[in-house]
């Protein structure tokens, strides 16, 4: 990990390095109502609160900062980035939290919630929790020594959630590569977002049911999959039985540098050891696995370009102005 000051003196040579990512792709659409500055006087100490209480989880838990990148997309990916996927169940509708990419793997409400709280007592009825998730996802990223990105705040908290669209809407790693790809641009990325965006897979880990049938019976064959690297399909097997209750055990999706955000996720498809289908997948097209290529030589490039596609991702489908809420409390509407 990083002393106090390695972290402030990175944070400010990141800055320059992105500081008009967002202002650059919102210019183009119809978030004017977000603003870099947007609680500079209304709650001046948000960063530090978000960066502590992230770093802090990430202290108590090395799969935090992945936990909280995945529920920051998992919310943006449905209806928006809205805080959506932090409600709870209620009698009038049925949250995102149980749908089926979400169940038993989202992880990280908790974290949210203390830095709600702390934020709320600094600053009573301001910040929304989407920002707050927002943030938290950009500093959780950086603190494993990945980029940094400039956000522009002032979102609003949603009203309601949707299961259903939770399930539709979210890609999922049993999904063909052509199915994923129009999920994204559904939402006004592209194919090159999905490449980067996998990218996130440098760090975290998956549950073995996401992929065992990878190790066991591919396409229904009885096999494991032929492309799968064998010392990585050995390793897997001793993690991942051929037996249902194995199901819950982790792996990492990247075994070589667990807990750093590098571009060694790229590197491992090129050498037939993604984790997922739906990673190895990229490598069986030409423009994607000619991007994988490109990342895995080139860590400077996958940095910036992961910085961009996370700016166009936090700013789907986000409510501004009188739209929506700032909840007091992130699992429960106002």
């Amino acid at each position: 990990m990083f002393t106090a000051s390695a972290i402030m003196n990175m944070k400010s040579h990141m800055f320059l390095t992105y500081p008009l990512l967002c202002f650059l792709f919102l210019s183009s659409f119809v978030y004017g109502q977000l603003d870099y500055k947007y609680y500079d006087t209304t709650c001046p100490n948000l960063t530090k609160i978000v960066r502590n209480g992230v770093w802090s989880a990430i202290s108590n838990d090395t799969r935090m900062p992945a936990s909280l990148l995945r529920l920051h997309f998992h919310d943006c990916f449905v209806n928006g980035c809205d805080g959506s996927i932090l409600l709870d169940d209620t009698s009038t509708f049925t949250g995102e939290k149980n749908a089926f990419p979400n169940r038993n793997s989202a992880r990280g409400y908790e974290v949210i919630d203390a830095i709600k709280a702390n934020v709320e007592k600094a600053c009573p009825s301001t910040v929304s929790c989407t920002d707050i998730l927002t943030l938290a996802a950009r500093e959780a990223i950086y603190l494993t020594r990945g980029p940094f990105w400039s956000v522009c705040l002032g979102r609003r908290d949603s009203l309601t959630a949707s299961q259903s669209a939770a399930n539709d809407q979210l890609p999922s790693p049993f999904e063909p590569l052509v199915n994923i790809t129009a999920k994204f641009v559904s939402k006004g990325l592209d194919v090159k977002d999905v490449v980067v965006l996998s990218g996130a897979h440098t760090i975290g880990f998956a549950q073995c049911f996401a992929f065992k049938r990878r190790l066991f019976d591919f396409d229904g064959s009885g096999n494991p999959d032929p492309t799968l690297d064998s010392s990585l399909l050995g390793s897997l097997r001793s993690v991942c039985p051929n037996q249902s209750d194995s199901d819950s055990n982790l792996a990492p999706l990247d075994a070589v540098t667990i807990n750093r955000f590098d571009n060694v996720y790229f590197k491992n498809l090129m050498n037939n050891s993604g984790l997922l289908e739906s990673d190895q997948a990229l490598m069986n097209d030409n423009t994607t696995a000619a991007l994988v290529s490109n990342y895995s030589r080139n860590p400077s490039l996958f940095s910036k370009e992961f910085a961009a596609s996370m700016v166009k991702l936090i700013n789907i489908g986000v409510l501004t102005g009188q739209n929506g809420e700032i909840r007091k409390n992130c699992r429960v509407v106002n």
